[in-house]
């Protein structure tokens, strides 16, 4: 689209907001229905298109995506009625008679800008709660899951019309056409540099924004950990989508005592999940492109590799690796990895361990295996991340009872569930002041000593 178009579409994006249409809670079910029934309709050619960009299966598709949306919509869909409803509220006796509450109303018109990890996922999990709280959506999926985004454009196309919810397709010409326009939020997943832009843009028009970012999220196993439950979930979370997961543990933290029970664990739980060989196993993915392949063969120093380390050009595969004795020096610790690289690090005080924790920037996500209450704790109360889990990983973020987001670095905003409604919802304070009474204390000439009293008799 050119940008003359895409300024056209929001118009009459505009336009049917300003209608009101989208706005009875009556009609976000309705809306909601139909996406739910063109999601089942096209389950099997949206894991097809997902095998094709990603090489998922069709299992992990519909684990990791389509089961997700779904359930993100059925969510939606038994509470809407609920969070639509206006709020009351405590209404201070200074303000007597009247009554007080908070009104839920859509923001307007958003954009919604989704990467290529997840392509389907992440596109239409924010959709599902800008529907909710009844708004009219422009979507932009990332460019690189070419086939999940032609079929993204089809279900959309097919489910709504575009004054209501439109997919825009293309690459950096339309991102930046997009963010030239002055929508009523914008909601971006994707990667720190380019978040940075979206917030660039976005405060021109001073528009409120979530952006959901990345970052470095360590995984620490001390030793008091269920050393060979760890390695298990700890190996599911890492190389899932070949570990092009934002919230994947992006490199271990060991305690020295357990570091070989654990890297040995590892290695024995790779060969069980994946295979002797797992470049031939049909249901392990793939790089998204040669571009991100390259950049991640680069970070494996074959000199510390114990695990994997190869690799297929031809297909884009590297094997699920791990990389031993890695210091803060080495490449693979310089940058977000996004791929099936493992480097397993060391401590011995986990004290020292917290504190320097706490001078590296806000992960998105923070894992810890343990069995210490303490230490626990400490991780809970005295680091920045935006979210994580005890004793496993990534799958905190599978549920629509919290929400999912960022801090600093990592992001900032959050949605799934009700947090998903808030994100793209304003909530108006209210006040509906009675006629029957008027309180005079307020009004001049401020002369009454009475009135002084009873002044700061209510305000204190």
């Amino acid at each position: 689209m050119t940008e003359e178009q895409i300024r056209g579409l929001l118009e009459k994006q505009r336009n049917f907001f300003k209608s009101g249409t989208s706005v009875p809670v009556a009609f976000r079910i309705e809306q909601l229905k139909k996406l739910y029934a063109a999601v089942k309709k096209y389950e099997a050619e949206i894991c097809a298109a997902l095998t094709a960009d990603l090489g998922k299966s069709a299992y992990e598709g519909f684990m990791c995506e389509v089961g997700l949306v779904l359930s993100e919509i059925s969510y939606m869909l038994r509470h809407v009625k609920r969070f639509a409803k206006k709020t009351p509220v405590r209404t201070p006796l200074a303000q007597f008679a009247s009554r007080s509450f908070k009104q839920p109303v859509p923001y307007g018109n958003t954009l919604i800008m989704s990467p290529w990890n997840y392509p389907f996922l992440l596109t239409m999990g924010p959709l599902v709660d800008a529907i909710a709280a009844g708004n009219t959506a422009i979507v932009k999926p990332g460019a690189y899951s070419a086939a999940t985004c032609k079929i993204i454009e089809k279900l959309v196309t097919e489910t709504f019309p575009p004054e209501y919810v439109a997919v825009v397709t293309g690459g950096r010409a339309e991102n930046a056409a997009l963010l030239e326009q002055k929508f009523d939020f914008v909601f971006f997943t994707g990667s720190q540099a380019v978040g940075k832009e979206v917030l660039r843009r976005t405060a021109e028009h001073l528009t409120p924004a979530v952006l959901e970012l990345g970052g470095k999220s360590p995984c620490i196993v001390d030793a008091t950990a269920n050393i060979k439950l760890a390695a298990k979930r700890i190996v599911f979370g890492k190389y899932l989508n070949c570990g092009q997961t934002c919230v994947a543990p992006d490199y271990i933290l060991c305690e020295r005592s357990v570091k070989d029970a654990f890297v040995s664990a590892v290695v024995e739980e790779i060969k069980t999940q994946y295979g002797q060989n797992p470049l031939e196993n049909k249901d392990y993915g793939k790089i998204i492109n040669r571009r991100h392949f390259d950049r991640l063969v680069g970070l494996i120093d074959k000199e510390k590799v114990i695990a994997g380390g190869n690799a297929d050009p031809a297909t884009c595969r590297i094997a699920p690796t791990v990389m031993d004795n890695v210091t803060e020096a080495d490449a693979v610790m310089g940058e977000e990895i996004f791929g099936p690289i493992m480097p397993v690090l060391s401590f011995e005080n986990f004290d020292a361990l917290v504190d320097g924790l706490k001078n590296k920037d806000k992960p998105l996500a923070l894992y810890i295996f343990s069995n210490d209450k303490k230490r626990i704790d400490r991780v809970l109360t005295e680091l920045g991340y935006g979210g994580g889990c005890i004793n496993d990983v990534v799958i905190h973020l599978a549920t629509s009872e919290m929400g999912f987001g960022g801090v600093g670095e990592s992001g900032m905003g959050a949605y799934h569930g009700k947090t998903g409604f808030d994100a793209f919802t304003h909530y108006k304070s209210v006040v509906d002041k009675k006629t029957w009474l008027d309180l005079p204390m307020r009004y001049q000439p401020y002369k009454s000593k009475l009135y002084e009293k009873l002044l700061h008799f209510f305000l204190k």
